[in-house]
Formats: structure tokens, sequence, C-alpha cells
């Protein structure tokens, strides 16, 4: 009898531990499915500017896969993130890539000139510097501005579609909620006025890579 009830522990304790681990598709899209998300994807300015000949998605998506072995080092604290605040982990990768290309454009964990902090760039200008520029606690702290932003545009569009919500706030997390002013046109102001365009078509192909 024993010997039968210590699988069956050991069974529902596996069970357990995938719900917790597990990152369900209800747990990650509280805020919109990125992959309903329309994007025509990065700019020629910011193709140019990655050396690239070609623009749109599918440079969008080049770009990403250059950054694939930097971000799978930190592919378990993205979807741990992604499990606790309920946001996309492909969504926190798309951003990640777009600020940091995954940490490997930072200098000692600093951008933006020494003003940007960690794999998510949180401006130290108007934000507390929580973590160290590549843990869970970083990423935490930039999840939590982004659904600041998704709160913002929210109110700020509430006709909006929840994914058009979606994309108005990656843009507003480099621009602000106030550079936002229609769907069409919320990138014009950010660099290469592409900033959620660019970002969620590279967020796309981190989802297919099993964020």
């Amino acid at each position: 009898h024993l010997r039968r009830t210590v699988p069956m522990v050991l069974t529902l304790m596996i069970l357990g531990l995938a719900a917790l681990f597990g990152t369900s598709a209800s747990q990650t899209k509280c805020y919109g499915d990125i992959t309903k998300v329309d994007t025509i994807g990065a700019s020629c300015k910011t193709a140019k500017a990655e050396g690239l000949s070609f623009c749109g998605v599918q440079a969008s998506e080049k770009i990403a896969e250059k950054d694939l072995n930097n971000m799978n080092k930190y592919k378990a604290i993205i979807k741990g993130t992604g499990l606790k605040t309920c946001v996309d982990p492909a969504l926190i990768a798309g951003i990640i890539s777009r600020e940091s290309h995954a940490g490997a454009s930072l200098k000692n964990g600093w951008g933006d000139n020494g003003n940007a902090f960690g794999l998510m760039q949180v401006d130290k200008n108007n934000h507390k510097i929580v973590g160290r520029w590549n843990d869970e606690d970083h990423l935490l702290d930039a999840t939590r501005i982004f659904i600041g932003m998704i709160n913002g545009i929210k109110a700020k569009f509430p006709k909006w579609t929840i994914e058009q919500q979606l994309k108005g706030a990656v843009s507003a997390y480099n621009g602000g909620i106030g550079n936002v002013r229609s769907y069409d046109n919320m990138d014009i102001g950010t660099p290469g006025n592409d900033y959620a365009s660019d970002a969620t078509a590279r967020a796309k192909f981190f989802k297919k890579q099993g964020y």
C-alpha cells in the first residue's frame, strides 16, 4: 500500500509544480493576445541601424534571432516574471530585445548614456532603480511599470480593443502615454518611429521560440 501511495504523491507533486511554474495561455493573456496584435515590424531606419538591407516584420525577426542566444540566458526569469505579472513572457522578451539586445548593448548594466538601467532599460530619472540589471527583481519592476502603461492607455482609449491597448502600452513604455495620440500613429516620436511595431513583431518571434 505504501509503495503504491508514494508514486501517487510524487505524481501529484509534479503536477502541482507544473501548474505553479507552467505558463498557461490564461495566465499570460490578461492584457490581450500578442499573436493578435497587428504590426508592420521595424522601420527601414531601425533596420538600417541594425545593418539590415530590408525592413518590416522580416527585419524584426532577424534582429530578434540575433538576440536569441543572449535572451535564452534569461528565459527562466522572463517566464517567471510573466507568470507573476500575467504579462506574456514573449512580450517581455520583445521589449528586452528592443531596449538592450538582451543586455548586449549595455555597459555595466546601463544604457542611454548612463540614464537607463537593466535589460528593460528603466529610466533612473523617473523611477527608483530596483534589483540587479539582469535579475528577476529588475524584470518585475520594469514589467509593473509596463502594466502601469497598459492601465493608462486603457483609460485614455477605452474604445480600443484589448490588443490595440496592449500595443499602445508598448509604445507608451518608450515614449510615454502622452505621446500616444492615435492608433495608427502611436509610434511617431519614438526612436525609428516604430517602437511598438518593432517590439511586438520581435515578441511574436520569441513566442515561437517557447517564450
